[in-house]
């Protein structure tokens, strides 16, 4: 009689140079850093730049990217509209959303190449944090937000501000 596994279990699906997993000794690296380490010590434009370099940046790497991302932050009208008036949606599912519509207004859409992809890169990172923080400032997400991040249990469409009609 063969024997079968559950899902994946034990099969290679690829082969990474950036990232290492071994889950029965409870390992996530990246380009060779324990990420319980990147987690501590570097930060999110570091990080960024290890995935995308396979090296930590140096001081004048790390002020190029930085400023990169600050020159893609905004985000088209639309999307921020979107944002304002969403009726309902968990926070992921709004990110999602908000995140596939920055693709409707992107510039170099069709041009796939390296240059144009690296530059997509640079301005989907910095545009999600864009939307993040749009949604955080639209209630009753900023409630939800102030929540998690305080370790609160986010609030429900039960206690929601009176008058509202939308939930995150």
């Amino acid at each position: 009689m063969p024997v079968t596994q559950a899902g994946l279990e034990g099969i290679v699906a690829a082969e990474s140079n950036i990232c290492f997993i071994d889950g029965d000794l409870g390992i996530l690296s990246y380009q060779g850093y324990n990420i319980h380490t990147l987690a501590e010590h570097a930060t999110f434009e570091e990080v960024i730049y290890l995935l995308w370099h396979g090296k930590l940046p140096k001081q004048s790497e790390l002020d190029a990217l930085k400023a990169e991302l600050v020159r893609y932050r905004p985000i088209p009208k639309e999307v921020i509209e979107f944002l304002g008036k969403v009726p309902k949606g968990t926070p992921m599912d709004v990110l999602r959303t908000g995140v596939s519509m920055l693709g409707l207004y992107d510039p170099k859409a069709r041009d796939n190449s390296i240059e144009a992809n690296v530059e997509k890169a640079a301005r989907l990172m910095a545009q999600t944090a864009t939307i993040v923080t749009t949604s955080i400032a639209c209630e009753p997400a900023s409630r939800w937000w102030r929540a998690i991040r305080s370790s609160v249990s986010p609030p429900t469409s039960s206690t929601r501000s009176p008058g509202r009609s939308r939930t995150m």
